[in-house]
């Protein structure tokens, strides 16, 4: 990529995604499960960008939403409904109503309460909502305390004797229809153990409900495969699909998985270009024009996003990447060597496609940044910068009332 040429024609900061990289991505997991029905259903809260999830539907995939918005932006990029999954522990009454006029394929329920509100619903309705139980299976997924999910003491899902009860209040109610079971453990998952203990535990929970004739026909493994952004051992896609299927034998269900990071991380670069260097002591910063609300991620969880200079080499010492932003914490890394820098020169901070810009913000009145798509050689603008006009939209109409 000439990552020159797109900060000059689009200006920084600026989102650049490999659409080949998706498309080699979703390829891949899609052969790691060819001897088995399977729905690779991408997790929108990666990276939500219309065109994201356009490319992504036209390659065969559904989507995992945890909000309206979600369900809203896939049904519009032409996401099939029979192929999209409304999942998350606080969906309240019109997102369930939504999302059932709407027929989707099916709602991830996290709790007996909620089960409850989307019987009452679809009763209302006057429909039968297709539903899966969330389960906890208690594994520890080994990855950062934020994005663990899997743990009787994270908010998600219910445990295995909670879940069997619900399955069989599910099966005597004339509106609703138990038809999936579904695990999610936790994101950024670089040990294949804890896929396999979690599907273990899963699957003889489907096979007790199999024997209480109650028809599960989804087996939802859900996402978290890890990916590299320092150093990192990943695991392969093929050895993330045997890990489920050996504890699924003998089992006529379609595999669902939910992945987003996997899919879209590296495929994202985020451009900055310098504006000044600064010594505090023996302190040196190199301040850029993104900051933490282009780039939440290395303030949030103390992430690392590997940063490479354009068009200059040399000696360097260390110094922190820091943004305008009038916070202690803005910062996109910490103590990597860089080579002396000036007004002007390019940045490029690398695996940017996954839980950046869509966790971006206008924080300090700073106008979200444009978004651009490479693929087959050709770029495209895929969302426009922001403008101030945009900020104050919803507010403007309001200072006269005051």
């Amino acid at each position: 990529m000439d990552f020159t040429k797109l900060s000059h024609k689009y200006q920084t900061p600026l989102y650049v995604y490999d659409f080949d990289y998706i498309r080699e991505q979703f390829s891949c997991v899609k052969e790691a499960f060819r001897a088995r029905k399977s729905l690779v259903c991408y997790a929108v809260k990666a990276n939500s960008n219309l065109s994201v999830l356009k490319h992504l539907a036209a390659l065969g995939a559904g989507c995992d939403c945890v909000s309206v918005g979600e369900i809203k932006r896939a049904l519009f990029a032409g996401v099939a409904k029979y192929k999209i999954i409304f999942s998350g522990v606080g969906k309240n009454d019109s997102e369930i109503e939504f999302a059932l006029k709407e027929d989707i394929l099916m709602l991830n329920v996290e709790s007996e309460a909620e089960l409850k509100r989307v019987e009452k619903i679809a009763q209302i309705l006057k429909t039968i909502a297709r539903i899966s139980i969330r389960v906890n299976p208690n594994v520890d997924a080994k990855t950062h305390p934020y994005i663990s999910t899997g743990l009787k003491k994270n908010k998600f899902g219910v445990d295995i004797d909670t879940a069997k009860k619900l399955y069989i209040y599910c099966k005597n109610s004339p509106f609703l229809e138990p038809v999936g079971i579904h695990c999610h453990i936790g994101s950024q998952i670089l040990d294949v153990a804890p896929y396999s203990e979690a599907t273990a535990v899963t699957a003889e929970l489907l096979r007790s409900l199999k024997a209480l004739e109650i028809d599960i026909k989804f087996f939802d493994v859900g996402g978290g495969l890890g990916i590299r952004y320092k150093d990192e051992v990943t695991i392969e896609p093929y050895n993330f699909a045997q890990a489920v299927l050996a504890n699924l034998a003998g089992m006529d269900v379609t595999i669902v998985c939910e992945l987003g990071r996997f899919l879209v991380g590296n495929s994202g670069y985020l451009l900055t270009k310098v504006l000044y260097e600064k010594q505090n002591g023996a302190k040196r910063f190199v301040i850029v024009d993104a900051a933490m609300n282009d780039l939440i991620r290395p303030s949030l969880y103390n992430a690392y996003h590997e940063i490479e200079v354009v068009d200059k080499n040399g000696g360097g010492t260390l110094a922190d990447v820091v943004g305008p932003v009038c916070e202690s914490g803005d910062f996109l890394a910490k103590e990597v060597m860089l080579p002396p820098l000036e007004n002007g020169d390019l940045l490029v901070v690398k695996s940017a496609g996954a839980y950046c810009f869509s966790m971006s913000s206008n924080y300090n009145s700073r106008p979200r940044v444009a978004e651009v798509a490479i693929e087959d050689g050709k770029e495209r603008l895929i969302r426009r910068r922001e403008k101030f006009e945009d900020l104050i939209e919803l507010e403007r109409e309001y200072l006269g009332e005051q």
